[in-house]
């Protein structure tokens, strides 16, 4: 038998958390060699724009209520911290004490992330401060998106991934470059509301305002488990090489909102709420770096991660849909494309990527399997 590499034409769409994190394991892939090409409207370099969700998460692996209720995102969540964790020493991720405040008793038996995390422990009430009534402390991890997400693309390229910046509003655009038997990964998150052959309108926006701080003398993460709807408070210390000693603060859950202005109303309340928690941040030592609004691509059921296979050249009901620019084909009828989808992660992009990186591999190598041995 043949010990050669199977060859596989591979287009990832969106350069997010995931897409990046799905481009780098299949890049390594042992057994499959996939020629891949990132396709995306924003870049790494786009650090700044709000059309896209990766550069405003607070980044860093905390509970959500999602990974108690689901086991598959409960396995993604312990894959990905596990790898984060292992990832410590390049500098790339922090390691975090966290303390969470809670208004209620607190019994570390009904936490479902009780074995996820580290050194997990009950707080004494000489350590809660008011107007909490019980806390947990525990060892997670922080990542920066300012640099985490340009060192994924700067190893990919050097894995030989090329990069594409487009505006794709269609899949039929994308025909041409997967191929008759290539894959096409769908990581697109919100703008899969919109892109034609996809239009999942089970999408909607998370609306998070966060603010940036200076902080050195903040080494810990705090949070406070909310009891006020569409308002969180937390802070998240991040590494950093080019940018040491920062600091998120949040921050809101402002569910299908739209909104990307900033309100300095909700930053006063952000930063008030965090004070509490941190008097620290008042200090001369502490200094607000920047103002920060995202949305959060979060999807009704949670998370899709799927193989779809869909027919080319796309049809539609309303017969609108726009050219592509290919002249036709009479075999165009018979024509498909294998689209692996990947979106929909809400507020845990980060927390999810590797252990959802690694299912949509698992699917693609399946199916590159499969059509070798038909």
């Amino acid at each position: 038998m043949s010990s050669a590499k199977a060859e596989q034409s591979l287009v990832i769409l969106g350069a997010g958390v995931l897409g990046l994190t799905i481009a780098y394991l299949a890049a390594l892939a042992d057994d499959v060699s996939f020629n891949i090409r990132v396709i995306a409207r924003e870049l790494p370099e786009d650090m700044d724009s709000q059309a896209w969700a990766s550069p405003y998460a607070g980044a860093n692996w905390s509970p959500m209520e999602l990974g108690g209720r689901d086991e598959r995102v409960r396995k993604w969540e312990e894959k990905t911290f596990n790898k984060l964790w292992d990832m410590i020493p390049t500098g790339l991720v922090k390691l975090l004490p966290t303390k969470l405040y809670t208004t209620q008793g607190r019994d570390i038996s009904d936490l479902w992330w009780k074995d996820l995390v580290r050194n997990i422990r009950i707080l004494s009430p000489s350590d809660v401060p008011e107007p909490f009534k019980a806390g947990v402390a525990f060892d997670t991890v922080s990542v920066n998106p300012a640099e985490y997400l340009p060192w994924l693309q700067s190893e990919l390229v050097s894995y030989g991934v090329t990069f594409e910046r487009r505006n794709v509003r269609s899949l039929d655009e994308l025909r041409s470059l997967v191929g008759p038997n290539g894959i096409l990964v769908n990581a697109s998150a919100l703008g899969s509301r919109s892109i034609i052959g996809v239009e999942d309108t089970k999408l909607y926006p998370i609306r998070g305002q966060t603010i940036l701080v200076h902080a050195p003398g903040l080494q810990e993460c705090l949070l406070v488990e909310s009891q006020v709807a569409e308002e969180a408070t937390y802070i998240i210390p991040r590494p950093g090489k080019g940018q040491s000693d920062t600091a998120i603060l949040g921050g809101t859950f402002q569910f299908r909102s739209w909104d990307t202005s900033l309100d300095m109303q909700i930053a006063r309340g952000i930063f008030d709420r965090c004070a509490a928690l941190a008097p620290y941040l008042k200090s001369a030592e502490s200094r607000i770096l920047k103002h920060n609004v995202g949305l959060r691509p979060a999807r009704e059921g949670g998370p899709r991660v799927e193989l779809e296979r869909i027919a080319m050249p796309l049809r539609s009901t309303h017969d609108l849909i726009p050219w592509n620019g290919s002249p036709a084909s009479g075999n165009d009828c018979e024509q498909s494309m294998l689209v692996v989808h990947a979106y929909g992660f809400g507020p845990a992009g980060f927390q999810g990527s590797w252990g959802a990186a690694e299912e949509v591999l698992e699917l693609m190598k399946t199916q590159v399997a499969l059509n070798h041995d038909t």
